[in-house]
Protein backbone atom coordinates (compact mmCIF):
# COMPACT_ATOMS: atom_id res chain seq x y z
CA UNK A 1 0.00 0.00 0.00
CA UNK A 2 2.76 2.33 0.99
CA UNK A 3 5.01 1.39 -2.11
CA UNK A 4 1.30 2.61 -4.27
CA UNK A 5 0.77 6.07 -2.91
CA UNK A 6 4.20 6.51 -3.41
CA UNK A 7 4.34 5.79 -6.70
CA UNK A 8 0.97 8.06 -7.16
CA UNK A 9 2.71 10.81 -5.69
CA UNK A 10 5.38 10.89 -7.97
CA UNK A 11 3.05 10.54 -11.22
CA UNK A 12 1.15 13.06 -10.07
CA UNK A 13 4.39 15.45 -9.10
CA UNK A 14 5.94 14.62 -13.13
CA UNK A 15 2.15 15.11 -14.37
CA UNK A 16 1.84 18.61 -12.85
CA UNK A 17 5.85 19.46 -14.11
CA UNK A 18 5.04 18.51 -17.37
CA UNK A 19 1.61 21.02 -17.34
CA UNK A 20 3.81 23.75 -15.40
CA UNK A 21 6.40 23.39 -18.21
CA UNK A 22 3.98 23.76 -21.07
CA UNK A 23 2.18 26.88 -19.78
CA UNK A 24 3.46 29.80 -20.67
CA UNK A 25 5.31 32.22 -17.67
CA UNK A 26 4.49 35.80 -17.14
CA UNK A 27 7.11 38.58 -17.29
CA UNK A 28 7.33 41.03 -14.22
CA UNK A 29 6.35 44.48 -15.22
CA UNK A 30 7.76 46.83 -13.43
CA UNK A 31 4.78 49.35 -12.82
CA UNK A 32 4.94 52.28 -10.94
CA UNK A 33 2.04 54.99 -11.11
CA UNK A 34 3.70 57.40 -8.98
CA UNK A 35 6.26 57.66 -11.98
CA UNK A 36 4.28 60.57 -13.96
CA UNK A 37 7.75 60.74 -16.61
CA UNK A 38 6.75 56.95 -17.47
CA UNK A 39 3.05 57.29 -17.51
CA UNK A 40 3.41 60.03 -20.12
CA UNK A 41 5.97 58.10 -22.02
CA UNK A 42 3.33 55.43 -21.95
CA UNK A 43 0.54 57.83 -22.76
CA UNK A 44 2.43 58.77 -26.10
CA UNK A 45 3.69 55.14 -27.23
CA UNK A 46 -0.12 54.40 -26.45
CA UNK A 47 -1.15 57.32 -29.38
CA UNK A 48 1.71 56.43 -31.68
CA UNK A 49 0.94 52.67 -31.48
CA UNK A 50 -2.17 51.64 -30.12
CA UNK A 51 -4.93 54.31 -30.46
CA UNK A 52 -4.92 53.31 -34.75
CA UNK A 53 -6.55 50.76 -33.87
CA UNK A 54 -7.76 50.72 -29.99
CA UNK A 55 -9.60 53.27 -28.10
CA UNK A 56 -9.76 53.90 -24.11
CA UNK A 57 -12.93 56.24 -24.45
CA UNK A 58 -12.72 56.41 -20.60
CA UNK A 59 -10.13 58.72 -20.38
CA UNK A 60 -10.02 62.26 -21.90
CA UNK A 61 -6.48 63.93 -22.90
CA UNK A 62 -7.88 67.04 -20.17
CA UNK A 63 -7.66 64.66 -17.40
CA UNK A 64 -4.19 62.80 -18.28
CA UNK A 65 -2.67 66.32 -18.48
CA UNK A 66 -4.24 67.54 -15.21
CA UNK A 67 -3.38 63.73 -13.38
CA UNK A 68 0.33 64.26 -14.50
CA UNK A 69 0.85 67.46 -13.79
CA UNK A 70 1.71 69.34 -17.31
CA UNK A 71 0.25 72.21 -19.70
CA UNK A 72 -2.97 71.08 -21.44
CA UNK A 73 -0.73 72.81 -24.84
CA UNK A 74 1.81 70.73 -24.26
CA UNK A 75 -0.48 67.59 -24.15
CA UNK A 76 -2.01 68.42 -27.30
CA UNK A 77 1.05 69.28 -29.31
CA UNK A 78 3.54 66.32 -27.88
CA UNK A 79 0.91 63.40 -26.92
CA UNK A 80 -2.56 63.95 -28.47
CA UNK A 81 -3.19 63.14 -32.19
CA UNK A 82 -3.23 66.07 -34.55
CA UNK A 83 -6.74 67.84 -34.87
CA UNK A 84 -7.60 66.67 -30.96
CA UNK A 85 -9.72 68.63 -28.72
CA UNK A 86 -8.71 68.63 -24.94
CA UNK A 87 -11.73 67.45 -23.96
CA UNK A 88 -11.86 64.23 -26.76
CA UNK A 89 -11.76 61.11 -25.19
CA UNK A 90 -8.92 58.65 -26.56
CA UNK A 91 -11.04 57.33 -29.35
CA UNK A 92 -9.34 54.96 -31.99
CA UNK A 93 -9.66 56.78 -35.59
CA UNK A 94 -10.56 52.99 -37.23
CA UNK A 95 -14.46 53.05 -38.04
CA UNK A 96 -16.68 49.52 -37.18
CA UNK A 97 -16.73 48.80 -41.01
CA UNK A 98 -13.12 49.49 -41.49
CA UNK A 99 -12.05 47.53 -38.25
CA UNK A 100 -14.05 44.21 -39.25
CA UNK A 101 -13.19 43.96 -42.91
CA UNK A 102 -9.26 44.01 -41.93
CA UNK A 103 -9.12 41.95 -38.86
CA UNK A 104 -12.44 39.99 -38.76
CA UNK A 105 -13.47 41.65 -35.34
CA UNK A 106 -13.81 45.40 -34.18
CA UNK A 107 -10.44 46.10 -31.83
CA UNK A 108 -11.26 46.14 -28.27
CA UNK A 109 -11.30 49.19 -26.15
CA UNK A 110 -8.47 49.36 -23.63
CA UNK A 111 -9.40 51.37 -21.12
CA UNK A 112 -10.28 48.38 -18.86
CA UNK A 113 -7.60 46.11 -20.37
CA UNK A 114 -4.93 46.49 -17.08
CA UNK A 115 -7.69 45.42 -14.57
CA UNK A 116 -9.25 42.42 -16.52
CA UNK A 117 -5.61 41.15 -17.96
CA UNK A 118 -3.34 42.28 -15.19
CA UNK A 119 -0.42 43.99 -15.96
CA UNK A 120 2.19 40.88 -16.35
CA UNK A 121 0.10 39.68 -19.04
CA UNK A 122 -0.17 42.83 -20.90
CA UNK A 123 3.59 43.16 -20.54
CA UNK A 124 4.66 39.41 -21.40
CA UNK A 125 2.09 39.83 -24.12
CA UNK A 126 3.58 42.38 -25.89
CA UNK A 127 7.47 41.34 -25.57
CA UNK A 128 6.28 37.24 -27.01
CA UNK A 129 5.49 38.12 -30.57
CA UNK A 130 7.36 35.63 -33.19
CA UNK A 131 6.87 35.42 -36.74
CA UNK A 132 4.62 32.39 -38.02
CA UNK A 133 3.89 32.14 -41.85
CA UNK A 134 0.72 30.09 -41.46
CA UNK A 135 -1.05 33.22 -39.46
CA UNK A 136 -2.84 36.32 -41.54
CA UNK A 137 -0.07 38.23 -40.51
CA UNK A 138 2.14 36.29 -40.50
CA UNK A 139 2.86 36.43 -36.85
CA UNK A 140 1.80 34.71 -33.62
CA UNK A 141 1.91 35.32 -29.66
CA UNK A 142 3.31 32.88 -27.37
CA UNK A 143 1.16 34.16 -24.48
CA UNK A 144 -1.79 34.56 -26.97
CA UNK A 145 -2.05 31.73 -28.93
CA UNK A 146 -3.80 33.09 -32.74
CA UNK A 147 -3.98 36.16 -31.74
CA UNK A 148 -5.77 38.73 -34.33
CA UNK A 149 -3.57 41.37 -33.53
CA UNK A 150 -0.55 42.21 -35.67
CA UNK A 151 2.23 43.22 -34.11
CA UNK A 152 2.33 46.88 -33.46
CA UNK A 153 6.03 47.19 -32.37
CA UNK A 154 7.67 44.66 -34.62
CA UNK A 155 9.97 47.74 -35.92
CA UNK A 156 11.08 48.75 -32.49
CA UNK A 157 11.93 45.10 -31.40
CA UNK A 158 12.83 43.43 -33.83
CA UNK A 159 11.81 39.93 -35.41
CA UNK A 160 11.28 37.16 -33.12
CA UNK A 161 11.80 33.33 -33.95
CA UNK A 162 9.96 30.04 -31.78
CA UNK A 163 12.06 27.31 -31.03
CA UNK A 164 11.09 24.31 -29.16
CA UNK A 165 13.12 22.78 -25.80
CA UNK A 166 12.75 19.33 -24.79
CA UNK A 167 13.58 18.95 -21.02
CA UNK A 168 12.94 15.48 -19.33
CA UNK A 169 9.73 17.36 -17.76
CA UNK A 170 8.12 18.08 -21.01
CA UNK A 171 8.91 20.59 -23.75
CA UNK A 172 8.68 24.56 -23.94
CA UNK A 173 9.18 27.16 -26.27
CA UNK A 174 12.05 30.08 -26.63
CA UNK A 175 11.92 33.32 -27.91
CA UNK A 176 15.03 33.88 -29.35
CA UNK A 177 15.76 37.46 -31.32
CA UNK A 178 16.84 36.92 -35.62
CA UNK A 179 16.71 40.69 -36.67
CA UNK A 180 17.05 43.51 -34.37
CA UNK A 181 14.96 46.24 -34.40
CA UNK A 182 15.44 50.03 -33.80
CA UNK A 183 15.53 49.39 -29.78
CA UNK A 184 17.80 47.29 -27.90
CA UNK A 185 16.31 45.11 -25.72
CA UNK A 186 16.69 47.35 -22.28
CA UNK A 187 15.19 50.14 -24.97
CA UNK A 188 12.14 48.05 -25.36
CA UNK A 189 11.76 46.65 -22.18
CA UNK A 190 11.33 50.20 -21.13
CA UNK A 191 9.21 51.06 -23.43
CA UNK A 192 7.00 48.56 -23.39
CA UNK A 193 6.84 48.66 -19.06
CA UNK A 194 5.55 52.53 -20.03
CA UNK A 195 3.26 51.43 -22.10
CA UNK A 196 1.68 49.08 -19.37
CA UNK A 197 2.07 51.37 -16.80
CA UNK A 198 -0.35 54.07 -18.30
CA UNK A 199 -2.52 51.55 -19.74
CA UNK A 200 -2.71 50.09 -15.31
CA UNK A 201 -3.54 54.12 -15.29
CA UNK A 202 -6.47 54.23 -17.12
CA UNK A 203 -8.05 51.20 -15.71
CA UNK A 204 -8.06 53.21 -12.42
CA UNK A 205 -6.96 56.69 -12.82
CA UNK A 206 -8.32 57.73 -9.56
CA UNK A 207 -5.73 55.59 -7.75
CA UNK A 208 -2.91 58.76 -8.17
CA UNK A 209 -5.76 60.79 -5.89
CA UNK A 210 -6.07 58.13 -3.69
CA UNK A 211 -1.95 57.55 -3.66
CA UNK A 212 -1.12 61.23 -2.44
CA UNK A 213 -4.67 61.63 0.05
CA UNK A 214 -2.81 58.19 1.46
CA UNK A 215 0.48 60.14 2.85
CA UNK A 216 -2.52 62.97 4.36
CA UNK A 217 -4.53 59.46 6.16
CA UNK A 218 -1.50 58.15 7.39
CA UNK A 219 -0.16 61.59 9.16
CA UNK A 220 -3.88 62.23 10.44
CA UNK A 221 -4.03 58.94 12.31
CA UNK A 222 -0.40 58.94 13.50
CA UNK A 223 -1.42 62.53 15.13
CA UNK A 224 -4.33 60.77 16.12
CA UNK A 225 -2.60 58.42 18.17
CA UNK A 226 -0.28 60.59 19.79
CA UNK A 227 -3.32 62.38 20.96
CA UNK A 228 -5.21 59.17 22.23
CA UNK A 229 -1.63 58.26 23.54
CA UNK A 230 -1.45 61.60 26.08
CA UNK A 231 -5.13 61.72 26.64
CA UNK A 232 -5.32 58.14 28.30
CA UNK A 233 -1.97 58.98 29.82
CA UNK A 234 -3.65 61.92 31.53
CA UNK A 235 -6.97 60.22 32.06
CA UNK A 236 -5.13 56.83 33.92
CA UNK A 237 -2.99 59.72 35.91
CA UNK A 238 -6.15 60.80 37.50
CA UNK A 239 -7.49 57.30 38.06
CA UNK A 240 -4.71 55.73 39.86
CA UNK A 241 -4.97 59.20 42.43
Amino acid sequence: MKTFIIVLLMSLTLSFGVQASEGVKLQKANVDIADTISLLRGAKHFVTYCLGCHSAKHMRYLRIARDLGIDEKIMLKDIAPEGASIYDQLHSAMNKHDAEKWFGTQPPDLSLIARSRGADWLYSYLKSYYTDPKRPFGVNNLVFEDTAMPNPLWQLQGEQHAVQRKTIWGHYTELTLQEEGLLSEKEFDRMVNDLVSFLVYVGEPVQLERQKMGKYVLFFLFMFLIISYLLKKEYWKDVHH
